[in-house]
């Protein structure tokens, strides 16, 4: 019987011939010399792009967690690759550190969201991969490699946002900071004072992000800002009430857009506005259960309100069926080659759809809007460029396609999907030429 694993949101599958867990590096090296090609690796599957998919082997870090030491003084922490964001605030709470920032969800591992440069929300916070200090990989030969920031700079620039295709990731340190407390404060405000107020209201706050709620015409914005108070009660996280509501009137009103608009405004003035404080790591993330799939644009700051605009009015006239809150967050510049913020100050943009029903038209018709505006997308998440248009996105794009030949010399970690990517030509190497006639959707997916 086949090895079957599948994402989080169950949209990409796979029937690899092998799925191993290994207990240690060693191990890792071994399977990487030794296994059926493509190598590719998971960490929780929270990626909505067929990053992990395979034919050959599947890599699973889930044995690779927990704590490896720390530093007191410096506020650093060295973790195994395969360590969940859940478990890792309250390793790093035990041990007197925060990271700086975190997005809303806490199930992913730390290696696959440095891996696909994954991130909260702060003008000034950079995203997970910006507090890399150290790297271990086990590279495509097998062999490990160890790379610092102070000696490495250049490499941990490379790799840092590596795809899961400059070796498999096994420990990392990271740069963290005290332990601290946020007061966080939510409320409800017109969509068109939010898009005339951008950028007053994004950066006016230590990290600022905010919702908006399809055919309502509203959105929610979230304030966090350090705190010395004493803690008070978190209110009780409704979103996954709050989505089902939306859910009904979607599925009652669709084609009523004016009487879901008044409908949807009413809940959403019942939400009562939320002001508390409490220890980082009780902040950050929210319940997600209701899956979905996602795409996410990251756009030049400036830019953020009229894409974003766009999207709105796409989405009220042409997609009556979407009813997920649309989320804009922004993200610091940084220097890593691969990471969509390089050199640039960022608004995000994601937009999602029920996974239990075809997102592929609602993304199809979203993106020319993202890319008109010089967005590049999140590499987990839904998304159609290829080699060529991330050789315009990235400056060096060349250089890290250098470094990951030298590092996977047989390309061991290329699957089809990652040949697409980077521009690989197929080859004897564990990728397999397609059956004639047969494409893949623009999205990387078969269906």
């Amino acid at each position: 019987m086949s090895n079957i694993w599948s994402n989080w949101s169950g949209f990409v599958t796979a029937a690899p011939r092998l799925i191993a867990s290994p207990a240690d590096v060693g191990e890792v090296g071994d399977l990487v010399r030794t296994a059926p090609g493509p190598v590719r690796v998971a960490g929780a599957g929270h990626s909505f792009t067929p990053l992990v998919k395979s034919e050959g082997t599947i890599l699973s870090l889930e044995k690779l967690e927990g704590l490896v030491s720390h530093d007191v003084e410096k506020h650093q922490a060295r973790v195994k690759a395969g360590t969940r964001l859940g478990p890792l605030m309250h390793i790093l709470q035990g041990i007197g550190q925060g990271l700086p920032n975190m997005g809303d969800i806490d199930r992913q591992a730390i290696g696959g969201a440095l891996g696909t440069a994954t991130h909260g929300s702060g003008p000034t916070l950079g995203a997970y991969h910006t507090q890399l200090e150290t790297m271990q990989i086990v590279d495509g030969l097998g062999k490990v490699r160890d790379f610092t920031r102070a000696g490495d700079q250049d490499m941990i620039h490379a790799i840092g946002v590596a795809l899961g295709a400059f070796g498999v990731l096994s420990e990392v340190t990271l740069n963290n900071i005290a332990t601290y407390r946020l007061r966080r404060r939510k409320w409800v405000l017109p969509i068109g004072d939010m898009l005339r107020d951008f950028e007053t209201m994004m950066t006016a706050h230590r990290s600022a992000e905010f919702y908006y709620i399809p055919f309502s015409g509203y959105a929610q914005f979230i304030a966090s800002d350090f705190s010395t108070e004493a803690t008070t009660a978190r209110p009780t996280d409704d979103d996954e009430g709050s989505l089902r509501t939306l859910r009904r009137l979607r599925t009652g009103l669709a084609w009523l857009p004016s009487l879901r608009r008044r409908l949807i405004l009413g809940a959403v003035a019942k939400v009562p506005a939320e002001d508390y404080v409490q220890d980082w790591l009780n902040v950050y993330a929210s319940d997600r259960r209701t899956k979905f799939n996602e795409m996410e644009y990251h756009l030049p700051f400036e830019e953020g309100p009229k894409a974003l605009a766009e999207i709105i009015a796409l989405t009220e006239k042409h997609f009556p069926e979407v009813y997920f809150p649309m989320e804009v967050r922004s993200v610091a510049a940084d220097q890593f080659w691969l990471s969509p913020f390089y050199d640039r100050p960022t608004c995000s943009i994601a937009i999602h759809h029920d996974a239990a029903s075809d997102p592929l038209p609602f993304m199809q018709a979203a993106e020319p809007i993202f890319r008109r505006y010089g967005g590049r997308p999140h590499w987990g998440k839904m998304h159609s460029l290829k080699a060529a248009d991330f050789k315009k996105l990235y400056p060096r794009w060349d250089d890290a396609m250098a470094v990951r030949r030298d590092i996977d010399p047989q390309n061991r970690f290329v699957s089809p999907y990652m040949a697409g990517l980077f521009g690989i030509e197929p080859r004897p190497f564990g990728i397999e030429p397609r059956p004639f006639g047969i494409e893949p959707s623009p999205f990387g997916i078969e269906r």
